[in-house]
């Protein structure tokens, strides 16, 4: 209810300072341009006064209002860096923003147009000129080389403890990839790619028409194409990031991080989560918290439901998770799968013992 009345308030003084406005010109008619001048003159300063305290009080409201409710306390430690950056930027251009704002409405109210007022001409400057030129050079390039440095920290080597997870976008969602008991990636090629069977294309066979020969490396990858990713909590986590299509951005919100995934061009970043998804749902009270993967590069008509999830866990529980996956290759050959057991031998047409010649042919094909 509010609300309501805060917008009915802004709505009807806004119709005032309309009247007010249409009125001054019946005035100009009646009185003469000169008088009718002088008048508005006055009207105008005491306007950019009010709006000069409105504004600051609007300025500190939506400040009030909106702390902490947006994105929170950063979830990666790297992000601190972001954060921090943020607060320094915010208040340099703070202080430049209030001090330009009240002097731009200060000066009509306090030099409008008077009697008897000589009108003071300023032409140039060169101290001025100096100081508002280099000042704020040096100040932006201090910000420029804080963020080259952090920037040189996310897409820099990652430690050697890294959990190491490729994310792969396509239209319209995210293909996760985590290397196996060998702690290698197998090669892929884009032919090679079928949404049935292998959405990356990993080269599991010898191909002459392409010239690949199968690489060992990606028969025990796995491939998760649920859009969800899981790493563990204060692990460092190295993304290698694809793209299988177009052009897509890997946002991370909650991590403050985010990264282009660009066809044929792998990029990198790494980032530290500090708190599990469950420890997040409790400190925002919000039981369907997630942690999200957002596009954040307009790839096309489904562009607004390419969403995914990080779900940050337990070394433990990250550790359940992998060994209840199975690797890619198997998925796609089920029959190459060791573990799978073989099918039960029908013995209800024939209930007298074969003889030797076809148990050996029976053995021979299956060795086969």
């Amino acid at each position: 209810m509010s609300t309501y009345f805060v917008i009915a308030v802004i709505v009807l003084v806004f119709v005032v300072i309309f009247q007010i406005a249409k009125a001054s010109e019946y005035v100009s008619i009646l009185k003469g341009e000169e008088k009718a001048r002088k008048q508005n003159n006055k009207i105008n300063g005491f306007l950019m006064i009010a709006f000069l305290f409105l504004g600051l009080i609007g300025v500190f409201y939506c400040h009030e209002i909106l702390k902490g409710r947006i994105l929170g306390e950063s979830a990666s430690v790297e992000g601190e860096k972001v954060d921090e950056m943020l607060y320094i930027t915010t208040v340099v251009c703070g202080i430049v923003f209030f001090i330009t704002q009240i002097l731009l409405f200060w000066f009509p109210y306090k030099y409008q147009e008077k009697e008897n007022t000589k009108v003071f001409f300023f032409p140039h400057n060169n101290k001025l000129e100096v100081f508002w030129t280099v000042v704020p050079a040096i100040a932006l390039s201090v910000l420029v080389v804080i963020g080259l440095r952090n920037w040189f920290i996310f897409t820099g080597e990652a430690p050697k403890n890294a959990l190491v997870v490729e994310i792969t976008g396509k239209q319209f969602g995210w293909i996760m990839r985590y290397p196996g008991k060998d702690n290698q990636f197998g090669k892929k090629y884009f032919r090679n790619i079928d949404d049935a069977s292998n959405t990356l294309g990993l080269i599991w066979a010898d191909n002459a028409e392409f010239n690949q020969k199968a690489d060992p490396a990606s028969y025990d990858d796995i491939v998760d194409n649920s859009s969800t990713m899981y790493v563990v909590k204060n692990r460092p986590v190295k993304l290698i990031i694809n793209s299988r299509d177009v052009i897509h951005d890997v946002g991370l919100p909650h991590f403050r991080m985010k990264m282009d995934a660009v066809p044929g061009t792998p990029t990198t970043l790494w980032f530290t989560p500090k708190f599990t998804t469950s420890e997040m749902k409790e400190k925002t009270g919000n039981a369907n918290f997630e942690y999200e993967i957002a596009c954040d590069q307009i790839c096309g008509n489904g562009h607004y439901s390419m969403k995914g999830i990080i779900k940050v866990v337990s070394q433990a529980s990250y550790d359940e998770y992998q060994r209840m996956q199975k690797p890619y290759y198997l998925t796609a050959f089920p029959e190459k799968d060791p573990s799978a057991a073989p099918p039960a031998a029908d013995t209800s047409k024939n209930t007298t013992a074969p003889n030797k010649g076809v148990v050996e042919g029976t053995v021979n094909k299956t060795l086969h």
